[in-house]
């Protein structure tokens, strides 16, 4: 059958509708007008679509169904499943046609080659063209989604729109109502049918039009606030829009798409800036209340004014919008509450974390020190005790001061750790402060630039990484910008390390070397036994202590009676202005004070003397001229310092020629030789001293009993470099050290030596184990290197040795050289090999047996020798006197007594 305009409606007869009309007969395939059509052509030839006659059929039947009604439903409905029948046989006739065509089942369609060629271009041309369009066609489906989401937004801005302009008009019709009611009730009441009735407003025509609100402002306004509150979100999109195109346009996926970049401005905006997140809820409140200010005034009769204001209480108090009437208020009005509950939160969130940040920055102690004329000490050791004791002590005649103490821990620990500290603060203030002192924000952060006085500690540990971190420290606090005021005391481990700090630090520097300092008083001390009491005495703030002070009336007067011109203070020396204040110690009686002269004296406090008039005093003569002969000395050195060629030098100074220092410890001989060496000690250049070397532990009795321990004048016993990080450790050693020496000697006693002496010492019996070592005590001179103060109470108790508190002493010298920079050059020179010492003479080399003399006249006596008598201790008493009062008065001395001067080296 052929396709002709007769077949476009097909036949209702039942041989119609049973034949497959819509497949072309075998004659129209293979007639010869059609041999030469390409395959497309076939398929997509001039029959009319089965889709038009199926839409034909459902006309016709539609046309009979109107046309009668008699026809029952389900006639209806079978031919409509009729018609879906033969669509459906359509398309499977179609199909098995296209199957011949490409699988070349028709020979006679397929008998020309050009037709098969031209189909298989057309094929692959259509793949390419496929493929060609495929990555345009993923970007148009993209662009589709974007136009459909912005669509609906835009549907949904047109609806809420809508709604508020339909409210409006509702309001509007409301007033005119209400118009209409008021002229109604004027009526009313002209005509005396509404007398009860008080009209309060006025008649519309009375209002004036430049009064009534511009309904055309009224809808910019909202319209304005509704662009305002879309922009971020179409921002948003759009940066998303781009930052994937950017992606699917460039290969390069190590660039960062433009979000990610945005998200990283905000961050670094929030974290660097400091009111950052403040300015933020600031500018997000004002845009709260300016956008619900506008979308208000749009949808209510109030001005601008009273919108804002209205805005601003819905923001402040989400509870004001249940008054608000209509469906736009109120819709508007819980917006901005909404707005307000979340402002208040962040708000109150950053409140919070401000409140908790200021709280942990003054619990860990960062926050900043404002203070003036501060002592500032950086750094932390077992010294710290003491120091602060001392400061205190100072600070108590100025009513107090304040103290800050920086170093790298926790201010609650250090602050606890203080607190355990069992002494009283006389009213200074101690301030700790967590910081390294080798940042620059720390150091302002204590006020360095404002501190009077800066106190450099050690570090416990190793000397030459203490004497390091002293270094940067120094180098940190010259690099201060604001400059320092006071000056910087540097506590070192290492005497070699001293010149490269004052190198550094210049003028502003002062070192105190802890071992070098203990050293020296160690050696003072064994020679002297007694003394290290004394410069307890004088080191502390406690009792008396050098001062230096200029006194314009004592100009031209000659040193020998400045001497007496203090009735509170012992004069010792004068600071030169003509020599570039250096000060002499000691100097001679005929030197005469000129104007800008200082005098150096030992004194109680700096506010407790001044001179007075000249007493009358009577020389007299000395009862002999006495030089004191250095005799033959045996020294015993338990242990070893890093120090030790320093000891040895300064031991070879001070001893008589033919002395021997004995040397007993667990380095081997060989590495001790090295070790001198290195320090730069020339063994064979010791001129008074000879080295006999033992080595062993100290604290094996053994080792101890193979040594002459009865025969040694003096025996220092020194805290070992293996142990001196922990200073209970070291205590222990030198403790246990002492007690074998002493249970020693005590064995090595003649027996009947020990039945003549009848003295008892404190509580303890002649036949204890200490009494035993007391009565050794009196043979030979024993010092303890001691670093923990509380071992001070047990040598001090049992006495059975001459001690040498070592941390107590550094603490000391560094508060009067932290108070005072100028007692450097005193100490410096009392601890050096030459110039003056401190010495404690027998009371034969001024007086006689039971002469009376005022302290006066013995002060005028030494001077006959060069010496400076500043103290006494009475025979029958353990503790001297420094600067005694009452100097004019007589009394009854003994030649048992013994007196400390100030006088040069033997």
């Amino acid at each position: 059958m052929s396709f002709n305009s007769d077949a476009s409606s097909p036949s209702t007869s039942a041989a119609a509708t049973t034949r497959d009309w819509i497949f072309p007969s075998y004659s129209f395939i293979h007639s010869p007008q059609n041999v030469h059509r390409t395959a497309r052509r076939r398929r997509f030839s001039s029959y009319r679509h089965p889709t038009s006659q199926f839409n034909s059929a459902a006309a016709s039947f539609q046309q009979r169904a109107a046309g009668d009604d008699s026809k029952s439903v389900s006639s209806s409905i079978s031919k409509s499943r009729r018609r879906h029948f033969e669509f459906g046989n359509y398309e499977k006739s179609t199909r098995l046609l296209d199957d011949g065509l490409d699988g070349g089942g028709g020979e006679g369609i397929m008998s020309n080659d050009d037709a098969v060629s031209s189909e298989k271009y057309e094929l692959k041309e259509a793949k390419v063209t496929a493929t060609e369009k495929s990555f345009s066609g993923f970007l148009r489906g993209r662009l589709r989604v974007r136009c459909q989401l912005a669509f609906t937004v835009a549907i949904l801005i047109t609806v809420l729109s809508s709604l508020i302009h339909k409210n409006f008009s509702l309001h509007k019709e409301v007033t005119e109502l209400q118009d209409k009611i008021s002229k109604l009730n004027v009526s009313l009441k002209l005509c005396n049918l509404l007398d009860s009735i008080d009209i309060h407003n006025s008649s519309p025509e009375d209002i004036p039009v430049d009064e009534l609100p511009s309904k055309s402002l009224k809808i910019a306004a909202l319209a304005v606030s509704i662009m305002l509150l879309s922009l971020p979100f179409f921002f948003l999109k759009y940066v998303d829009y781009v930052s994937n195109s950017r992606r699917l346009l460039d290969n390069n996926t190590e660039e960062v798409s433009l979000n990610k970049q945005l998200a990283y401005r905000v961050d670094v905006f929030l974290s660097v800036t400091p009111y950052a997140k403040p300015l933020a809820l600031l500018v997000a409140t004002l845009l709260l209340i300016c956008l619900g200010g506008l979308a208000l005034y749009g949808v209510t009769d109030d001005s601008l004014a009273d919108s804002l204001w209205l805005s601003w209480t819905y923001v402040a108090d989400s509870g004001n919008h249940a008054n608000s009437e209509g469906i736009g208020p109120r819709l508007v009005s819980v917006s901005i509450s909404f707005g307000g509950m979340l402002i208040f939160a962040m708000m109150l969130g950053l409140v919070s974390d401000a409140i908790s940040e200021k709280f942990d920055s003054l619990r860990k102690g960062r926050s900043e020190v404002v203070e003036r004329n501060h002592t500032l000490i950086l750094g932390w050791s077992d010294k710290l005790g003491s120091l602060l004791n001392q400061l205190a002590i100072a600070n108590e005649s100025l009513g107090g001061g304040t103290v800050v103490v920086m170093a790298e821990r926790d201010k609650e620990e250090m602050e606890l750790d203080i607190a355990k500290m069992e002494f009283d603060f006389r009213g200074t203030s101690v301030i700790c402060r967590s910081g390294s002192p080798l940042i620059l924000a720390d150091l302002k952060k204590v006020s360095v630039s404002k501190a009077r006085a800066i106190i450099v500690l050690a570090e416990d540990g190793n000397a030459d990484q203490s004497d390091a971190r002293a270094l940067r420290t120094v180098l940190s606090l010259t690099g201060v910008k604001e400059g320092l005021r006071g000056h910087i005391v540097v506590e070192l481990s290492d005497l070699d390390n001293e010149v490269l700090v004052k190198l550094v630090g210049g003028e502003l520097v002062e070192t105190v070397v802890a071992h070098d300092v203990i050293g020296r008083l160690m050696i003072q001390c064994a020679r002297q036994p007694g003394l290290a009491q004394i410069w307890e005495d004088i080191l502390g703030f406690e009792n008396c202590e050098f001062y230096i002070k200029r006194w314009s009336q004592l100009d031209g007067m000659q040193f020998e009676d400045v001497l007496i011109s203090f009735p509170e203070a012992i004069p010792c020396g004068v600071k030169v202005a003509s020599r570039g204040g250096k000060i002499i110690l000691n100097p001679e009686d005929s030197y005469v004070l000129q104007e800008g002269d200082e005098v150096l004296v030992i004194a109680e406090d700096d506010d407790t003397y001044s001179p007075s008039d000249l007493p009358m005093v009577w020389r007299g003569n000395l009862p002999k001229d006495e030089v004191i002969q250095k005799s033959f000395e045996r020294i015993l050195l338990c242990g070893w310092r890093r120090d030790m060629e320093d000891m040895i030098m300064v031991l070879d100074a001070f001893l008589a020629d033919g002395s021997e220092l004995w040397m007993f410890n667990e380095v081997p001989e060989k590495e001790r030789e090295r070790k001198l060496t290195d320090g730069g000690l020339d063994i064979d250049r010791l001129v008074n001293i000879k080295l006999v070397n033992r080595e062993g532990n100290a604290v094996i009795r053994r080792h101890l009993e193979s040594l002459p321990l009865e025969s040694f004048d003096s025996i220092l016993i020194l805290a070992d470099e293996s142990v001196e990080d922990s200073a209970i450790q070291a205590d222990s050693r030198s403790l246990a050290t002492l007690l074998l020496i002493r249970d020693i000697q005590a064995k090595r006693l003649p027996y009947r030596e020990a039945l003549v002496s009848q003295v008892h010492r404190g509580s303890f019996s002649q036949g204890s184990w200490i009494g035993e070592m007391q009565q050794a005590s009196d043979k030979s001179v024993i010092i303890s290197e001691i670093l923990d103060p509380r071992t001070k109470n047990l040598l001090s108790m049992s006495k059975i040795s001459d001690y040498v508190l070592s941390n107590e002493l550094v603490s000391m010298a560094l508060a009067m050289v932290a108070e005072d920079r100028q007692i450097n050059d005193v100490l410096e020179e009392l601890f050096a090999e030459e110039g003056n010492e401190l010495h404690i003479r027998g009371a034969d080399l001024y007086l006689h047996e039971g002469e009376e003399l005022s302290f006066y006249e013995i002060l005028l006596r030494a001077r006959q020798r060069r010496e400076i008598v500043i103290g006494y201790r009475l025979a029958d008493t353990e503790k001297a006197v420094i600067n005694p009062s009452a100097k004019n008065e007589r009394r009854k001395w003994s030649l048992k007594d013994v007196f400390v001067v100030i006088a040069e080296k033997e």
